[in-house]
């Protein structure tokens, strides 16, 4: 039997009572799983988690990842709030993104003894699941020895390597969350206003589905159709609330 995830756009929540939420959903998988019940299930081969994935548009805020470096934020607190844009140390990998508008940010709340428990390959099928639906648009999204995330390589359009999806993660007894950022119709602009992921070479940009696509995607339908994609790389069924 499949893993069931149940799927569902969170909506008009700050970026703190999102990872709040991550939080509650994760300590309550982990303490089904150490429960005298799910021992015994998980004895008996019955044991099965209710796994959560939430997608969000958050409001402007740059999360700076807990092997991440404050040098790579380039505004000041009062920039910040002119601006309108949160900050936020929190506890994943990596080191500093931005979330906003036109961004699909994932957050899988998956218990891995019922997939796999392998990290790397938990961040590759989640690359392998972007990678697959840009596929879907005539895209090419390519992973880079060294970076996590999905990439474009340089061609016709830009001579440089553009990040369209960054990934960090957290995990605590097998069960994650945080995950991905996807820039689907994201403003770009914010990005000059830090060092994105840390990475300050001159040959490596972002970019997002609307750019390398010259227009706008049905939010969305993107988002039902990467939620969809996800179900096949990880094999569960997917079951939208």
């Amino acid at each position: 039997m499949k893993p069931e995830v149940h799927f569902s756009w969170i909506k008009d929540v700050t970026y703190k009572e999102a990872w709040d939420l991550q939080t509650d959903l994760l300590k309550g998988l982990v303490a089904e799983k150490l429960s005298e019940e799910g021992r015994k299930l998980k004895a008996e081969g019955r044991y099965h988690q209710h796994h959560r994935l939430l997608f969000c548009e958050h409001s402007p805020v740059f999360t700076l990842g807990k092997s991440g470096s404050m040098e790579h934020l380039l505004l000041t607190e009062t920039q910040l709030s002119d601006g309108g844009i949160e900050f936020f140390k929190i506890n994943r990998g990596g080191d500093i993104t931005y979330h906003g508008p036109g961004q699909i940010t994932g957050y899988p709340i998956f218990d891995l003894e019922e997939f796999f428990t392998d990290v790397h390959k938990y961040v590759e099928s989640l690359e392998e699941s972007v990678i697959r639906l840009m596929a879907e648009f005539g895209l090419k999204g390519v992973r880079m020895p060294g970076y996590t995330g999905v990439w474009m390589e340089p061609d016709s359009s830009s001579e440089k390597y553009r990040k369209i999806c960054a990934i960090g993660v957290h995990m605590s007894r097998w069960v994650t969350m945080h995950g991905f950022a996807f820039n689907v119709n994201t403003d770009l602009d914010y990005f000059d206003k830090i060092v994105p992921c840390g990475i300050a070479d001159d040959n490596k940009t972002v970019t997002s589905m609307a750019k390398e696509l010259g227009q706008e995607l049905d939010y969305k339908k993107t988002g039902q159709m990467l939620a969809e994609t996800m179900a096949k790389v990880f094999g569960f069924t997917l079951i939208t609330v």
